[in-house]
């Protein structure tokens, strides 16, 4: 179990490695919220997303002797597992949607990864699929969130917020976080919960990939009827962690739902006012701290901005709508 002292350790490893991300604001964000918005810009970090903290995490604490390690990914964890790989001289084989954005493919290929493409949409599963590499090729299996070292990773995006929040004068906000499998918000919601308890964490999803939402109304793990069809591909799981699940429900308040083309406005609304790349999938947190402020806390609301591997012709998309 995943714990403020792992998470306060894996600060201590990635310091020097992993970037101290900043968090931002634009008053034309604010006035369309109606309140104080500010981003946490994780789509400005190594690889492109947050994923590299729970990369490096995992893989620094590996036993010695390891001869490689396997993940499976839509895209941000394959590249943060890539490139932590690649720097610490750690063989890695990603298993990976064939229906991924080819930036994301192609990126981690170019970090030295050996991909292994899946059918998504005809059911194949990823799990299955590395599990049973993993076995034959003797790889240790890193876990895209229900992995306590990954938790620990990305909880340390937590402890930013709670100092950087500090310094623009809040202490009390909910933090909206992108949510697929869970690890990065039950992560920052432990962080949070030492280091900055008037906070709550509020995941933030896709319609008709709502899991998370489902499950903590329903207080247990619900899946997904269909494993694509969401412009957010970033955060499209089954359902949540097995690891992560009970941490979101003891900590994390009502889940947010946002439609594909918010999430792609709020990546148009992201270049233009806050001069960041976001994905989409990596921007419905943004989509719901402007647009479903009926349903969060009065005063200012923390943004978490997780990824900005979007490629040209969606930026494009996103732009047009602006």
């Amino acid at each position: 179990m995943t714990h403020i002292t792992a998470i306060r350790a894996a600060a201590a490893r990635l310091a020097g490695h992993a970037l101290r991300t900043p968090l931002l604001e634009s008053p034309f964000l604010n006035d369309i919220a109606g309140r104080r918005v500010l981003v946490k810009a994780e789509c400005l970090q190594r690889t492109g997303s947050f994923k590299f903290r729970g990369a490096w995490s995992a893989l620094t604490v590996l036993p010695d002797g390891t001869r490689g390690v396997l993940a499976y990914s839509s895209g941000n964890h394959a590249q943060g597992v890539a490139l932590a790989g690649k720097l610490l001289g750690i063989p890695t084989v990603i298993v990976m949607p064939a229906d991924a954005p080819a930036l994301k493919l192609a990126n981690t290929r170019a970090l030295g990864a050996e991909v292994v493409t899946y059918d998504r949409p005809g059911g194949e599963d990823r799990e299955t699929i590395g599990a049973a590499l993993a076995e034959d090729r003797g790889l240790i299996l890193v876990r895209p969130y229900d992995d306590p070292m990954v938790i620990a990773g990305q909880g340390t995006v937590g402890l930013e917020i709670a100092e950087q929040a500090r310094d623009a004068g809040i202490d009390a906000a909910d933090v909206v976080v992108c949510c697929g499998g869970g690890g990065l918000t039950a992560g920052i919601a432990l962080a949070l919960e030492a280091e900055a308890p008037q906070m709550r964490v509020r995941t933030a999803e896709p319609e008709g990939f709502d899991d998370v939402a489902r499950s903590l109304r329903a207080g247990s793990r619900q899946t997904n009827a269909a494993m694509s069809g969401s412009i957010c591909d970033a955060i499209v799981t089954p359902s949540p962690g097995e690891i992560t699940f009970p941490i979101m429900r003891r900590l994390c308040g009502p889940g947010l739902v946002v439609s594909d083309r918010e999430a792609l406005h709020a990546v148009g609304l992201a270049a233009l006012r806050l001069k960041i790349l976001a994905e989409p999938g990596g921007a419905v947190s943004l989509a719901a701290a402007l647009w479903r402020g009926d349903a969060l806390r009065d005063g200012p609301v923390i943004a978490v901005v997780t990824g900005g591997n979007a490629d040209p012709e969606t930026v494009s998309r996103a732009l047009a709508l602006i």
